[in-house]
């Protein structure tokens, strides 16, 4: 949940307990009633832990949708308003705040053969800062390239399930999303994508204890922010 001075916006909402087999090792830290109104809602891709059709049919209620390419057939039927299809780079004002849609190394198929749907993160931009958030991505040079297009605030970046039983690198490790945050040059990184789902096969904990280790020894510690669910973090001042 981003509340900017004028918008809610809610990025890849999940509040299921299960994800098949998977089990929720931290619980929501919001209650799914008490969120506030919500103006619109981004999606970053369609894989089923960051797309859950179950919450956003309880959350849907006329919101806007930003999605990528090819990604607007699986909300089809929720009492969403308007959903729109993002490219990237593409750049689109949503009121007063500017919504930018950025590459990501990952994959976008939510099944086997819907291969279409793309994938990708944002950057949301108002008059006073501006959030980045990745996604799910492995590391690639593409973190220069967005950092070198914009001036990045606060950059929200995966650091979890780096070990997957797939094998496949799609996802960052801590080390590595440290590095992507200095090839942004935000002033301010959010860890996410970890304790919530154990995807991965090390121990839950892990992907914390290893980012803040790497960030005290690189002397970033004072500008990592690792909040717990329902911890609100305060970005402008």
């Amino acid at each position: 949940l981003v509340r900017t001075p004028h918008h809610n916006i809610l990025i890849d909402p999940n509040w299921a307990l299960w994800m098949g087999p998977i089990k929720r090792t931290r619980h929501p830290g919001m209650k799914l009633d008490h969120l506030p109104d919500i103006d619109a809602i981004l999606i970053s891709h369609a894989h089923m832990d960051h797309l859950h059709r179950p919450t956003l049919k309880r959350i849907a209620n006329g919101q806007t949708v930003f999605v990528p390419k090819g990604v607007s057939s699986l909300l089809r039927g929720m009492n969403f308003g308007k959903i729109y299809e993002l490219d990237l780079w593409d750049h689109f004002q949503f009121d007063e705040t500017e919504i930018i849609f950025t590459p990501a190394y990952h994959w976008g198929a939510r099944m086997i053969h819907d291969t279409h749907r793309s994938f990708g993160g944002f950057i949301m931009r108002t008059e006073h800062s501006s959030l980045y958030h990745c996604g799910d991505s492995a590391y690639f040079e593409g973190f220069v390239e967005i950092g070198e297009r914009y001036d990045i605030s606060t950059a929200i970046l995966p650091i979890g399930a780096y070990d997957a039983p797939s094998g496949r690198e799609v996802h960052m490790n801590p080390e590595e999303a440290l590095q992507a945050f200095e090839d942004l040059k935000a002033h301010r990184m959010i860890p996410m994508h970890h304790e919530t789902f154990p995807l991965g096969i090390g121990k839950a904990c892990e992907p914390r204890r290893r980012l803040l280790a790497s960030a005290e020894a690189r002397s970033l510690s004072d500008r990592i922010i690792a909040p717990l669910e329902g911890e609100p973090v305060r970005l402008i001042h």
